[in-house]
């Protein structure tokens, strides 16, 4: 998780360090809900999360608007934050935009950075494979991670924001594929080495078609998931993210 909140604070050009208290908390408390360590329907307690923090109430405040404007937690009247339930409908605009944005960026960067783009499909495809054994969790960290560095090979800054904008809902979708379909990491992995193949033969219409193809099939497995997933049950203490769940979120 960890990994995840300082991919996001690099993608926002700060050093974790100097990153505003609000960006930090927001990003961490990302990190936790994409991975699913905090679960849907849960509501998250500005006072708690402040105290284990030990940060005022003020940008605890600031880092939920933050992830209410990623989707990833809504306001709800007398229940305050609320954790946001994966959407199929919201799924599909997602995999719709970030393709579109994905592959218009991959196809610049293979133009003109091609040298670059085969050192960073090499150099990651190790950590790949060894994420690959370890968990569905780690695999779909560690493929967000090699995204998130390809993405920054692009010099269009409006392409890079735009797929930044989007990437933490990304990941919790093709988690939850992941884990739903374990074997659809051997898939992804299959594409992946595809991919590098194609960067180092300059081949880029092919790179492009794999792409393309490797989004559809984490889409397709997401969509399944959800599909299978049930509706959040209700908790006791109403759902509520429990101070316990709140130092975790810190300990992360």
């Amino acid at each position: 998780m960890l990994a995840v909140e300082r991919a996001v604070l690099r993608g926002q050009d700060w050093a974790s360090a100097s990153a505003p208290i609000a960006e930090q908390i927001a990003a961490r408390l990302a990190g936790v809900i994409t991975l699913d360590l905090v679960k849907s329907g849960q509501r998250l307690l500005e006072t708690d999360i402040s105290e284990v923090l030990h940060v005022s109430r003020s940008p605890v405040r600031e880092a939920m608007r933050i992830l209410e404007r990623d989707r990833l937690v809504e306001f709800q009247s007398r229940r305050g934050a609320i954790v946001t339930s994966p959407d199929e409908h919201e799924l599909r605009d997602i995999f719709h935009v970030r393709s579109v944005l994905y592959v218009t960026m991959l196809e610049q960067v293979a133009r003109e950075n091609p040298a670059e783009l085969e050192a960073l499909l090499t150099a990651h495809l190790p950590k790949l494979v060894k994420a690959a054994d370890e968990s569905a969790d780690a695999y779909a960290v560690e493929s967000f991670l090699l995204n998130f560095a390809t993405v920054g090979l692009c010099s269009n800054r409006l392409l890079v924001d735009l797929l930044h904008s989007i990437s933490l809902r990304t990941l919790r979708y093709v988690r939850l594929g992941f884990v739903a379909e374990p074997r659809a990491i051997r898939t992804s992995l299959r594409d992946w080495r595809a991919l590098q193949k194609a960067a180092i033969q300059r081949d880029n219409k092919r790179l492009l078609s794999l792409a393309i193809s490797r989004l559809d099939e984490a889409r397709d497995t997401a969509i399944r998931a959800i599909a299978e997933k049930p509706a959040p049950g209700r908790r006791s203490r109403a759902n509520k993210a429990t101070k316990s769940e709140a130092e975790n979120i810190a300990a992360k």
